[in-house]
């Protein structure tokens, strides 16, 4: 199956050929139909599929008919580098068409978004919480959108942006396309489905499990000696390029600087970068000046880059679907991928529900030579914060301590600067 059988737009069609698309994934086979003839479609689909494709490419043959100037599609993604690689595709995919596009999202200046929005553009690539800005402040006129795409809806409501997205379908008009995309189907998903989506077509590709193409193993340690593995298991193994997943975005942080600190061409993404340096941390790994990144699982949603070699789990995930979307990064375009993940005594649980999961164990492997006797540190010094220590008591002008001589200076302590308090996490993830 050829893509000429879509018979898109030949400017569309350019712009396929220019990208070198070939032959259509499952899910485009399955999805570009049903969308050119105006469904409503609910797609289950991994990272990794070819989905961006699937809804771009109609919404582009869709809008080579009608007015120019007025936002006639939306796509709403969770976080801002899933919204950049949207985007990216669009007008890679778009090149020929003239039609333009422009991402929204926060922790990054509202006006230049604005004024793009002012010259007019067909197509808006948004994070929900910067969408909500711009319709709060009447910037943004949806009131001839033709097709909504939620993209990744499971971890929009992982994020918390639900309330959000109910907020903004309030604004948008009834009459129009509505394409859903989610790699699992909670209970939640569906009731948003219901909600949302008009007599669907239901495309659905794989399953929870990972790619063919991808080798598991589990590298049982203690907690306090997950770097010095890590580290042991990069010195030892021929890697391209290495995607490092953690729990938190000080363990990223921590973690990234750790690796460098080795000798390794290693970045770390977290929600708490600036916007820029984002963006440098992922352009770097994509052209290779970094080797490794490591990342949060919300920091490293809507990284698509083909040439990983090796995914790590320095932290186990919290879920089996968290598993297979980690682990789904390598392993693509029919190259071998390599999948560690490093288990303490208690992922014994996780463990076990993600072998049912896939349907077999995976294997248990130990590092020659590497020393897993070493006892664990009295403190944890690798990831502790420091203890938060509390305020002196405010004594009220002119009254002295006790015992102390009159003209006395008053004592002072010393004390750790204490730690900021969190904004949410949907909050911060896109911003």
């Amino acid at each position: 199956m050829a893509f000429q059988v879509f018979n898109f737009n030949p400017r569309v069609a350019a712009g396929v050929a220019e990208a070198g698309y070939v032959s259509p994934t499952p899910i485009q086979a399955q999805a570009i139909p049903a969308v050119m003839q105006g469904r409503d479609v609910m797609g289950l689909a991994q990272t990794g599929t070819g989905k961006t494709a699937a809804f771009a490419l109609p919404i582009l043959h869709r809008l080579m008919h009608g007015g120019h100037g007025a936002v006639r599609a939306l796509v709403i993604a969770p976080t801002r580098e899933l919204a950049e690689q949207i985007h990216q595709s669009i007008e890679a995919l778009g090149k020929q068409t003239r039609l333009r596009s422009v991402t929204i999202y926060g922790g990054v200046g509202i006006n230049p978004q604005i004024q793009k929005l002012k010259r007019g553009v067909e197509i808006v690539v948004a994070c929900p919480g910067r969408l909500l800005d711009h319709i709060g402040q009447g910037t943004i006129d949806l009131s001839r959108l033709e097709v909504l795409v939620l993209d990744e809806a499971d971890q929009m409501f992982d994020m918390g942006f639900f309330p959000a997205i109910r907020q903004i379908l309030k604004k948008l008009p009834r009459e129009r396309q509505t394409l859903l995309f989610s790699a699992t189907m909670p209970d939640e998903i569906r009731r948003l489905a219901h909600d949302v989506l008009s007599d669907p077509v239901t495309v659905q590709v794989g399953n929870t499990a990972p790619p063919v193409t991808v080798s598991h193993a589990l590298y049982p340690v203690s907690q306090h000696l997950k770097t010095p593995l890590l580290l042991e298991l990069l010195h030892h193994t021929d890697t391209e390029s290495v995607l490092v997943f953690t729990r938190t975005k000080h363990r990223a942080k921590r973690l990234g600087e750790q690796l460098a600190k080795a000798g390794y061409k290693a970045a770390s993404l977290q929600g708490n970068l600036s916007q820029n340096k984002r963006q440098a941390a992922l352009d770097g790994f994509r052209d290779g000046t970094f080797q490794i990144l490591v990342a949060t699982d919300i920091a490293a949603r809507g990284i698509d880059v083909s040439q990983i070699s090796h995914v790590v789990n320095y932290d186990i995930p919290d879920t089996p679907e968290a598993y297979v979307h980690r682990i789904g990064r390598t392993g693509r375009a029919a190259r071998s991928g390599d999948a560690f993940t490093l288990v303490t005594g208690e992922d014994t649980v996780m463990v076990r529900t993600i072998e049912k999961v896939l349907g077999s164990s995976l294997e248990r492997r130990k590092v020659d030579g590497f020393d897993y006797t070493v006892p664990a540190p009295k403190k944890d010094s690798e990831f502790a914060r420091p203890p938060r220590q509390p305020a002196p008591r405010r004594q009220p002008a002119g009254e002295k301590r006790a015992g102390a001589p009159a003209g006395a200076a008053p004592a002072t302590r010393n004390r750790r600067p204490q730690r900021p308090g969190r904004a949410s996490s949907g909050a911060r993830a896109e911003r």
